[in-house]
């Protein structure tokens, strides 16, 4: 009756607005393919069988990605009243719920509570007062601040406290009737130094033996990093090595928080050449979707996309440009500095695709900036598998 509760009083923020099926011509769109979405949880789940996976909602919350990760097992990590209701929709059993966003609200963690959700992160004392008088016998899990070199978005020392005072915030839980559950940490979006997680893993042992206490699960963040065009990332295995030399015999219930790597691949951005010309002596190509439509990652460039025109050869004469969305905001250039190449003929009316786009797009989009709506996302169903006979 709590989840359903839940779901009740906050429907009205639940709808998802967009076509969710189909091959539209409208432009800009998300194509998001839920095959290769399933087919990247099954990946994660064989280089990581020791894990429990809770997908990172703000990735893309999508009702059919939500769905279909629910049917296959998965947890979710939420952050949240929006994303709550929307995994109970989803199907999402409350068990397999955490609130892993340390800034929260009394109200959020009420709404939490009344679902059945009995898993918190934190990572300061007043979070830890709030949810001893909101969520009392709640399962309390404490944040570190890491070094988080060599991720794409580092997080800059928002979220997450040294060791010795994580054993401080555990023992402030215990002693508030809190169960004292667990350390975790984050090793930043888009992670490409395997090393990172051993970092974690060694703060949070040292928070362990500070505090004195069992220490059930460890939390092992996202920041799992996809193929993009700025170079290599190590791939899963490579990180599943790096985590297992670093426990080294330790052997909490382990988490992590995978977004990125389950949806990025399954997800192609589809764009309209706006406006072709020369300015101070370069080309620029102007897109009919920019950073306010879903490309918030290309911020200071740190996210560059393969990007691919459908309408030319693919020995097409490419030449240099710069790239910028088609809003009136002098920041709405989505690429300066990086060598991004484009057929050299591209005219107003081509296409440019953004691959490896399914993450942090429609979930980064504005409302309505310059009017432009939000990007719509239109998803490609999996075949339903025939049933084996008995």
């Amino acid at each position: 009756m709590g989840a359903q509760r839940a779901v009740q009083a906050h429907e009205g923020a639940l709808t998802w607005p967009y076509p969710s099926s189909g091959r539209p011509s409208t432009s800009p769109r998300l194509e998001l393919d839920l095959a290769v979405v399933g087919d990247a949880y099954r990946t994660f789940t064989r280089a990581f069988p020791q894990i429990e996976p809770a997908y990172a909602v703000k990735a893309n919350p999508h009702p059919e990605v939500l769905s279909l990760l629910a049917g296959l097992g998965a947890s979710v990590d939420l952050a949240s009243v929006g994303e709550l209701d929307a995994c109970l929709l989803a199907g999402v059993d409350p068990r397999r719920m955490s609130w892993g966003n340390p800034v929260k609200k009394p109200s959020d963690v009420r709404a939490a509570v009344a679902a059945g959700v009995t898993r918190f992160t934190t990572d300061s004392a007043a979070d830890v007062d709030l949810l001893a008088r909101e969520a009392p016998g709640a399962a309390v899990t404490v944040r570190l601040a890491v070094d988080d070199d060599g991720s794409a978005t580092p997080f800059a020392g928002k979220f997450g406290v040294p060791p010795d005072e994580a054993a401080a915030l555990l023992r402030r839980a215990d002693e508030a009737g809190l169960r004292a559950h667990g350390l975790g940490f984050h090793p930043g979006s888009q992670q490409t130094d395997p090393s990172s997680w051993r970092r974690g893993i060694a703060a949070c042992r040292r928070a362990a033996a500070v505090f004195g206490g069992p220490v059930a699960e460890l939390n092992l963040g996202g920041g799992f990093p996809t193929v993009h065009a700025a170079g290599p990332v190590p791939g899963l295995q490579d990180i599943a090595a790096a985590v297992d030399a670093e426990l080294d015999g330790w052997r909490p219930h382990l988490v992590a928080e995978p977004g990125r790597v389950l949806v990025a691949d399954a997800g192609v951005l589809v764009a309209e050449v706006v406006l072709v010309t020369e300015r101070a002596g370069r080309r620029w190509v102007y897109l009919d979707v920019g950073r306010y439509q879903g490309l918030a990652e290309t911020e200071a460039e740190m996210i560059v996309y393969r990007l691919r025109c459908p309408g030319h050869p693919p020995d097409a004469e490419l030449g240099p440009v710069v790239l910028a969305g088609p809003t009136c905001d002098g920041d709405d250039v989505l690429y300066r500095r990086a060598d991004v190449r484009l057929p050299v003929d591209l005219v107003p009316g081509d296409v440019v695709e953004f691959l490896g786009a399914g993450a942090y797009t429609s979930s980064y989009a504005s409302v309505g900036f310059n009017g432009l709506p939000p990007l719509p996302t239109f998803t490609v169903r999996p075949p339903t598998p025939e049933r084996t006979p008995d």
